[in-house]
């Protein structure tokens, strides 16, 4: 064989092989973002409540409305009563905990028992519209991998709500990505450690979202609303553990917004 032809034979293998990784990386959003739009999970096997923090207002609200619509009972968790007693709302058995997770530990005993004599099958860790909660995410995922979300029962749900700026660096808001980075990997070592006993945790890192953080940005092609982000990141539980959330943020990420740090 001749060295144009092992060269030939090496770029056709080469060729092979990166066609197959577009077709698999094709296949995998086709299946998390357009089938699961038709075949969704039924978040009820997980259990019959789901907790969600930061429910009062944006992603997290959108979330808990969502999870209500699909038949699940809401505990919702806020440091602000007001809005906890006006979002009380869903048509669904609710259950309110009014703590700031900012407290630390003293929060532990009132969540706890509040959540103990409940078949919580699902925790969402919603965003926040400050930098320095994000700190306590432990906080409160300590609880169900320790109690409600039982290792016991084989099986449960974590959501915690990361952002895109936690996929790659982002100058001038560099606290928030570095922030956001964390969640992203804590989410996914937690799911390593807990997969193999029934717990998912799931990590969704949206771009833009229309609520009071991003002052409401108008919703567009680029843009989602948060009823419509929680519609679409809901229904890729069971098919991903690391999502996007929706299409067209996906679709930002991998064809545009890298692209474009990499000039």
């Amino acid at each position: 064989m001749q060295l144009s032809d092992t060269l030939a034979l090496v770029g056709g293998l080469s060729v092979l092989w990166n066609l197959l990784r577009l077709l698999w990386r094709c296949w995998r959003g086709f299946r998390q973002y357009i089938l699961s739009q038709f075949w969704q999970v039924d978040l009820r096997g997980y259990g019959q409540w789901a907790v969600v923090t930061g429910a009062t207002s944006g992603i997290g609200k959108a979330y808990a409305m969502e999870l209500a619509r699909r038949g699940l009972d809401i505990v919702l968790v806020s440091r602000s009563e007001d809005k906890l007693q006006t979002a009380e709302i869903y048509g669904r058995k609710t259950c309110t905990i009014r703590v700031d997770f900012t407290d630390g530990h003293i929060i532990y005993p009132k969540i706890a028992n509040v959540l103990k004599d409940l078949e919580v099958g699902i925790l969402g860790m919603s965003v926040s519209d400050t930098l320095k909660v994000l700190y306590y995410t432990k906080l409160i995922l300590d609880i169900p991998c320790g109690h409600c979300l039982s290792v016991f029962r084989g099986h449960g749900l974590i959501i915690n709500i990361s952002s895109e700026t936690g996929v790659r660096p982002h100058p001038l808001v560099s606290l928030y990505s570095a922030t956001k980075l964390f969640v992203t990997y804590f989410s996914q070592c937690l799911h390593a450690e807990y997969k193999s006993k029934g717990i998912i945790v799931q990590c969704v890192t949206p771009l833009l979202v229309s609520t009071s953080m991003t002052r409401h940005t108008p919703v567009n092609c680029f843009t989602k609303s948060a009823q419509g982000f929680a519609n679409e990141a809901l229904n890729t539980v069971g098919y991903s553990a690391y999502t996007s959330g929706c299409l067209s943020h996906a679709l930002q990420v991998n064809l545009i917004i890298s692209r474009y740090l990499r000039t």
